[in-house]
C-alpha cells in the first residue's frame, strides 16, 4: 500500500510542542508559520487541535503571551534601528528615507496593537474605572451630605 502524503491531521504532541515553542519566539502568525513548516498541519487543523485538546489550548495560550513579550522586544529593536533611515541621493547627499521611516512606524504600531490584544493586562491601555471622578472624592462628598 502506498504511503499517504500530505500534512498531518491527527494530534501529535511533538508537533504541538514545536508549534508553541516557535510561536513564543516569533511575531509571525499561525497561518504563515504553518505554510513555512510543511511537516505541520495547516493552520485550520491546528486551530481544531486548540479547540479539541485542553492541554494544547493552555500551551498555545502561554505561547501567545510569550509572543506578546517577543513583539515588545521587537518594538524596541525596530525603534532603535536608524540604520536605513537615510539614503544618499544622486548627488551623494544624505536624505531622510520617509518610506522606510513610515514602514518602521507601521511595524511598531502593528506589534503594539497585537501585543495589547494578546496580553491586555500587560500591554493594553490602562482602563479608567472611576468615570472621571478622581479618587472617588465626588462620591464621598455626596455621601457626606446625606
Amino acid at each position: 500500500m502506498a504511503e499517504k502524503l500530505g500534512r498531518p491531521t491527527g494530534y501529535n504532541q511533538e508537533i504541538a510542542h514545536e508549534i508553541c515553542e516557535i510561536i513564543a519566539n516569533t511575531s509571525k502568525g499561525l497561518k504563515k508559520l504553518s505554510a513555512e513548516n510543511e511537516h505541520w498541519p495547516d493552520s485550520t487543523t491546528i486551530r481544531r487541535w486548540i479547540q479539541a485538546n485542553e492541554e494544547f489550548c493552555r500551551q498555545y495560550a502561554r505561547a501567545k503571551l510569550l509572543q506578546a513579550d517577543y513583539m515588545a522586544e521587537e518594538i524596541l529593536e525596530i525603534s532603535d534601528d536608524g540604520s536605513n533611515d537615510f539614503m544618499a541621493d544622486k548627488d551623494g547627499n544624505q536624505r531622510l528615507d520617509g518610506e522606510h521611516v513610515q514602514r518602521s512606524r507601521l511595524r511598531v504600531d502593528t506589534r503594539k496593537w497585537l501585543a495589547a490584544k494578546l496580553a491586555p493586562k500587560i500591554y493594553g491601555d490602562k482602563q479608567e474605572t472611576n468615570h472621571g471622578v478622581a479618587d472617588g472624592s465626588l462620591m464621598k462628598k455626596l455621601i457626606d451630605k446625606l
